[in-house]
This record gives C-alpha cells, structure tokens and sequence, in this order.
C-alpha cells in the first residue's frame, strides 16, 4: 500500500471515531474544557472535537453552555443538541439531529486534515 493510501484510510478512521452519522443526525465525542477564557471549538484531538467552553464546571453550567454554543454555531435549536454520556466528564458523547457530519465539519471550520495533524 503507499503511503498516501495510508494516509488516507487513517484519516477516514479518525474521522469515523469522533463523527458518526446516525439517522437524523451525527453524534460526536467531544473533549470539553470547562473554565476558559473563551468558549471555542479549538479543532480535533486524538478522535475527538476539542471544545473550550468559558462557563465552570458547576452545577451544569457548563454543559448548558456548550449545548447553546453548538446549537448556535450548528444553526438547530437548542433542543436537537444533547449530551448524550458523559455529564460529569470532560470526555462527552454528544448528538446532533438534523445535520450531516460533512454540515458538521463545515459549520465549525474544521476539514478532515484536521483530524490527522
């Protein structure tokens, strides 16, 4: 196999491992850091959306703000985002209803390279 072939099948990989689609949307594993100075997707990080949210993680302050922040940047109402697992984790599955992972990717200016580097 070359190596561009490599290249490629991992980054289909990658990719499959933080997006996957399901009917009627995609759901997603996303790294969320809680407490920073801005709420931001920051990229791709080992498989998953890297996710800085401004608000604490207290009293689900945080999890409220990442799901307006999606919602928002997503273009679906705030009741199509849901934190599926992983409420009091940093590490979250979280569902999207009514985009495609191809949407999703655009919407938050990320492309598949991202997922490699």
């Amino acid at each position: 196999m070359c190596s561009w072939q490599l290249e490629r099948i991992s980054e289909k990989v990658l990719i499959d491992q933080s997006i996957r689609e399901t009917e009627g949307g995609v759901i997603f594993t996303a790294k969320v850091v809680a407490g920073s100075s801005r709420t931001c997707v920051c990229g791709l990080l080992d498989g998953m959306l890297k996710i800085k949210i401004s608000a604490q993680p207290e009293k689900g302050k945080a999890n409220r703000c990442l799901l307006e922040f999606l919602a928002k940047q997503l273009g679906v109402k705030k009741s199509a985002i849901s934190i599926i697992s992983g409420q009091t984790n940093p590490i979250k599955q979280v569902q999207a209803l009514g985009i495609s992972a191809d949407a999703l990717l655009k919407k938050l200016n990320l492309n598949k390279q991202d997922a490699v580097s």
